[in-house]
């Protein structure tokens, strides 16, 4: 049988990569160490899913260590070797703010584990398809550049840009921008698996994602913005909005939506590609639109307080151009527009309550 090694396998994307390449014939390898209950404390832990995929995905094998730990790597790469067709690397430090407290930790985490995982790659499975979950930080706050327009629950940018009708393409530059140090080791790690791809001639892509969430999402304070956001609606816990009047826009893809992605560029890979991936026109929102449309859905208002000072880097305005992972993937279909994301977690949320 192929063997698919997911890293963070525990985790939102992770998961949802790993129910889906089961299903679809993989014995799927998943690497994870529960580090987000590190991160952000033990209500952000991924056990519950992990307990989750081990009780109810037979075809799924868990590892509990760090992908920092090279030895551990190789020898499972090693173990495996014959078989591994797809390697999906979704685990990460995934905060600006806690990048920041402890900037080697988040470098090592986030760049030297993808070397790390690549030469496995390149020593023991040099066919497999390497899927790396990178982020829409890479380019930093050049967003912000664009010319926007404040609505009365919005930005958007200027109807006669290139980018209003699909959102922000491959094409925008990396230099030259405040990237957030979370930004910055997604970047190097972002080069290494392109490179990978054009110095040895590995099937990698990087997947610049923007926001991905869904009702496996462990949301938190620091990482997590609509999961986070139903949480504290359910609870009637305080929401900070914080920056940009709340009007800051970002595009939502379902974790399910990207590990079906995941699974059309693996049946199917390119060497050293790059997508921007998310919920493009399709499924976008602001702040202030999110918390209105979960408010409509549980029946309660919210209660929230406005923080003035915006996050270092923050973007005001993001929304991915998906084109041109569609023109290379016509069979993917996106399933879930904003009002079905927010139902899905709503209701997992309400469940867990």
């Amino acid at each position: 049988m192929p063997v698919a090694i997911i890293t963070g396998s525990a985790g939102l994307v992770g998961s949802a990569c790993a129910r889906l390449f089961a299903a679809e014939g993989f014995d799927v390898v998943g690497i994870d160490n529960d580090m987000r209950a590190v991160f952000f404390g033990p209500e952000a832990s991924t056990a519950p899913n992990r307990l989750d995929l081990e009780r109810t995905v037979p075809r799924y094998r868990h590892h509990d260590f760090d992908v920092r730990d090279k030895e551990a790597v190789g020898r499972l790469f090693a173990e495996h070797a014959g078989s591994i067709t797809a390697v999906v690397h979704a685990a990460a430090q995934p905060s600006h703010d806690w990048a920041a407290r402890d900037v080697e930790t988040d470098f090592e985490i986030n760049a030297r584990a993808t070397l790390t995982l690549l030469e496995a790659t390149r020593r023991h499975c040099p066919e497999a398809a390497f899927v790396f979950m990178s982020t829409n930080k890479v380019y930093g706050d050049t967003p912000n550049r664009l010319p926007l327009v404040e609505h009365a629950t919005r930005w958007e940018i200027a109807e006669d840009h290139p980018f209003f009708a699909h959102g922000i393409d491959e094409s925008m530059s990396v230099d030259a921008t405040t990237h957030s140090l979370f930004g910055a080791s997604k970047l190097a790690a972002d080069g290494f698996v392109q490179e990978y791809g054009r110095y040895f001639g590995l099937k990698t892509a990087c997947f610049r994602a923007g926001c991905i969430t869904g009702p496996a999402h462990a949301g938190t304070h620091l990482h997590g913005f609509l999961s986070y956001l139903v949480r504290c609606a359910v609870a009637g816990t305080d929401y900070a909005i914080v920056g940009h009047k709340g009007k800051q826009v970002r595009d939502n893809l379902h974790a399910d939506d990207l590990a079906s992605m995941c699974l059309s560029y693996c049946r199917a890979p390119r060497a050293a590609e790059v997508y921007n991936v998310g919920g493009g026109r399709h499924a976008n929102c602001s702040v202030r639109e999110a918390i209105a449309a979960v408010e409509d859905i549980i029946g309660t208002a919210m209660k929230t307080h406005d923080v003035l000072a915006a996050r270092k880097g923050d973007h005001v305005w993001y929304v991915s151009d998906t084109r041109k992972f569609r023109a290379h993937y016509p069979e993917f279909r996106q399933r879930y527009d904003l009002n079905a994301i927010l139902s899905d977690i709503c209701t997992a949320v309400g469940k867990s309550a």
